[in-house]
């Protein structure tokens, strides 16, 4: 870099930028794509040179160098923040926005610079600059929040204003599955009484106290499983009553007289169907069958479905009541078949029993595409179940049978910031 360009950057002389700009009209662009380190950039923002850094953006090509780093891994926005440079900061913000966002090589944000270097005004300026609550929450290399760095630096004000304003996540984990108000009693933080009221008036809670998402989703998995349970019985109930009663009278009653001889031989409660339509009653009386049976299969897997896993009942329970509908539904259908009457009303009986008919086909053969995956899942789930029964927690099983979602591990580094050699944590 220019040597002058240098100087004129660490004395903030303005006048001296322009006469080098007009002397050479790239030399801020040789000078950020030459400096292996500091750029003029870098230096004012260091040193709070507002006009100087407005200076520097009148030249259209310069506004790269809001992204360039130092030796450190440290763009200017990020020394701004460090050094407190407020004025400095806000100006870098308006010309590189999306600079404030890149990451420093320890992994930290801009945001941890500001609680490390505890400087308060400047992180205020970002975090409404940014309105970001993903950044925010963003952790480092370490695991660690803001609001973690915050406990463990003891920024009593710092926390305060996190709480209130930031919309930081109170209760979020670092890498060692501690939340910040384990960070404050884990460590023997000297004003561990003002920062825990203020923790836990805004809802902080220990690790150990946090019930899982896993743990909510299961509960309410729980629920909906009762309330379904409810609806089924009462469907279940239901049709087997229907059944139970197309059984005892069929479409067109029963005999009430017996007679041995002639055209018609039947006896007294004989259904009349049985020979006035001997097809559809058998059609009629295995179709009625198969939905009393299926409800009452239904009822009995309610009544002891607690002694089956709740991801295998329901897709069982599904079937059989698939199953109990559609039967039920072809009874109807040759009911009406067989009471309608001969002529015009008759056919359009008849045709809508076709209809019937044919829609139950159609449900019927998306059912069966569905049977081999229930098929596949029921097998699962009795695997589980008899494990279960060898005193394995069927829990565990579940999770690793059904669950769509793998929960990634957190890493095993420590849940503080390492220190450097020289007393400072990376961040």
């Amino acid at each position: 870099m220019d040597r002058r360009l240098c100087d004129a950057a660490l004395e903030g002389d303005v006048t001296a930028l322009d006469q080098l700009v007009q002397e050479d009209p790239l030399v801020l662009d040789k000078a950020g794509l030459k400096c292996e380190d500091k750029n003029p950039l870098h230096l004012a923002a260091i040193l709070g040179h507002v006009d100087f850094v407005k200076a520097i953006f009148q030249v259209e090509s310069a506004h790269f160098m809001c992204w360039a780093r130092d030796r450190d891994g440290r763009n200017p926005l990020h020394l701004a923040a460090m050094y407190g440079r407020v004025a400095v900061l806000q100006v870098l913000i308006h010309a590189g926005f999306r600079a404030a966002l890149e990451k420093t090589d320890g992994g930290g944000t801009i945001l941890h610079l500001c609680i490390k270097y505890n400087q308060l005004e400047a992180l205020k300026i970002l975090v409404d600059k940014l309105k970001d609550p993903e950044f925010v929450n963003a952790k480092n290399e370490d695991g660690m929040t803001i609001l973690h760095l915050a406990v463990y630096y003891e920024q009593y004000e710092t926390i305060k204003y996190l709480l209130v304003n930031a919309g930081v996540e109170v209760n979020i984990k670092n890498a060692n599955g501690k939340t910040a108000l384990d960070l404050l009693f884990g460590q023997g933080v000297t004003k561990s009484s003002e920062i825990s009221s203020c923790l836990q008036e805004a809802g902080a809670m220990k690790a150990k106290e946090i019930r899982s998402p896993i743990d909510d989703r299961k509960l309410k998995q729980l629920e909906w499983f009762e309330k379904s349970r409810e609806a089924i019985m009462v469907v279940a109930i239901l049709i087997a009553t229907m059944a139970f009663q197309a059984g005892i009278s069929p479409p067109g009653g029963v005999w009430q007289d017996d007679l041995l001889e002639g055209p018609n031989p039947h006896t007294i409660g004989e259904a009349v169907m049985a020979q006035k339509h001997p097809k559809y009653y058998w059609l009629l009386i295995r179709a009625n069958t198969i939905a009393f049976v299926s409800s009452l299969s239904t009822i009995i897997l309610l009544i002891r479905g607690s002694s089956i896993p709740s991801k295998c009942l329901m897709p069982l329970l599904a079937f059989v009541m698939w199953l109990a509908i559609a039967t039920i539904a072809m009874t109807y259908a040759i009911a009406l078949v067989t009471v309608a009457p001969k002529g015009a009303r008759g056919r359009q009986l008849g045709n809508t029993s076709e209809i019937l008919v044919i829609v139950l086909m159609v449900w019927s053969g998306w059912m069966v595409t569905t049977l081999y995956e229930i098929n596949a899942l029921f097998k699962k789930c009795l695997k589980i179940h008899r494990m279960d029964s060898r005193g394995y927690l069927f829990s565990h099983f579940v999770r690793q049978v059904f669950s769509r979602v793998s929960l990634r591990a957190p890493r095993s580094s420590g849940g503080v910031t390492p220190r450097t050699p020289s007393g400072e944590s990376r961040v």
